[in-house]
């Protein structure tokens, strides 16, 4: 007599379902990596984005203040301030001082103002109330840019040679013909920006 030969029927054995879930198991690892990766570089491209705006916002703002760049002496005190007043780096006061005539649009005065990189790594946005200084005015300070390590400005003569400070004698020209900033960011990039002026 012939033994009961086994059919068999539908179904997985064991070992082809724990094959199955190992299978799915290194899917979804790399899946899950693959996603980590793509988060972690959509927010470093996010913080780039954010930097470079900033970056040319300042520099936007920067090149309409010297456009706009008035040779009119200032009052300050008992005392007459030249229109453009560049400093030596590493002085109390702003690195580079103007006045500057009101935007066409009239939404805005004649004003006196200065930038000045500050000890937090910022560059800061001096604004006086106008364009004379009353004796011991503070002026209002604004932070324009963050993350900066370096900040020179250097100024074009009429001999076409670059100097570091303004006015280079009491008979120069009330402004510059032209503004060289060199911004070094924290971030270690290097940025150079030569700006004319309308004088």
């Amino acid at each position: 007599m012939n033994a009961p030969v086994r059919t068999r029927e539908g179904g997985f054995t064991l070992i082809e379902l724990l094959v199955a879930l190992l299978i799915l198991a290194a899917l979804a690892l790399m899946s899950y990596r693959g996603l980590g990766a793509i988060l972690d570089a959509r927010a470093h491209i996010g913080k780039e984005t954010d930097k470079w705006r900033h970056v040319a916002s300042f520099f936007s703002r920067f090149q309409r203040d010297v456009q706009l760049a008035a040779p009119r002496q200032v009052r300050a005190g008992s005392a007459l301030a030249p229109a453009w007043l560049g400093r030596p780096e590493g002085t109390a006061d702003a690195l580079v001082e103007f006045s500057r005539f009101a935007a066409s649009g009239g939404v805005d005065t004649p004003k006196r103002l200065g930038y000045r990189l500050n000890d937090n790594g910022e560059i800061e946005l001096w604004l006086w109330a106008g364009l004379d200084v009353a004796p011991n005015a503070l002026p209002a300070k604004y932070a324009v840019l963050r993350g900066v390590s370096q900040f020179q400005v250097q100024y074009l003569n009429s001999d076409l040679t670059w100097a570091n400070v303004w006015p280079l004698s009491p008979i120069a020209a009330p402004l510059p013909r032209a503004v060289r900033l060199r911004v070094v960011l924290e971030s270690g990039e290097e940025l150079v920006r030569v700006f004319a002026l309308n004088a």
